[in-house]
């Protein structure tokens, strides 16, 4: 068993628990993520809030994808760079969201919307944390390790 194995498999999580949220908000109409409602006026500029929020799903499920391939990274050169790439691009914009609803959720950034109010705020952060530091590592070790 590969050392990464863990770290691929926790991103992998982070990645399938983002989509879950979404398809749940999608059931109920609903835009933002767990414990970080967005504003009312953010209505206005979606009509069909169910369908924004099944293709924001369906994004996680590429990421999903997207991480699972590092279990076993390809061992051509330009094609294990394309999918480190994508990788690392993911993991700046997963993490770049961290930060953003931490600053939010600590009123640090008011102008972001509320502060955090309850538990799934605080449990959001934590599987979005978790998700982007072991992704950060599963996407290093894919670079070192080359596939058998």
């Amino acid at each position: 068993m590969r050392s990464g194995t863990l770290t691929i498999t926790l991103a992998c999580g982070g990645a399938l628990a983002y989509t879950i949220s979404k398809i749940d908000l999608a059931l109920r109409e609903r835009i933002g993520m767990p414990g970080f409602p967005a504003p009312p006026s953010s209505y206005e500029d979606i009509p069909n809030v169910a369908a924004a929020q099944l293709g924001n799903a369906a994004l996680g499920f590429v990421l999903v994808l997207l991480t699972a391939a590092l279990f076993r990274p390809p061992k051509h050169t330009l094609t294990r760079r394309l999918l480190l790439g994508a990788n690392w691009l993911g993991v700046a914009m997963v993490g770049a969201g961290v930060v953003g609803f931490t600053l939010r959720a600590t009123g640090l950034a008011p102008a972001l919307g509320e502060p955090a109010s309850g538990a799934a705020a605080w449990i959001s952060l934590t599987v979005g944390a978790v998700w982007t530091v072991s992704w950060a590592l599963a996407s290093h070790g894919a670079r070192r390790t080359p596939s058998v």
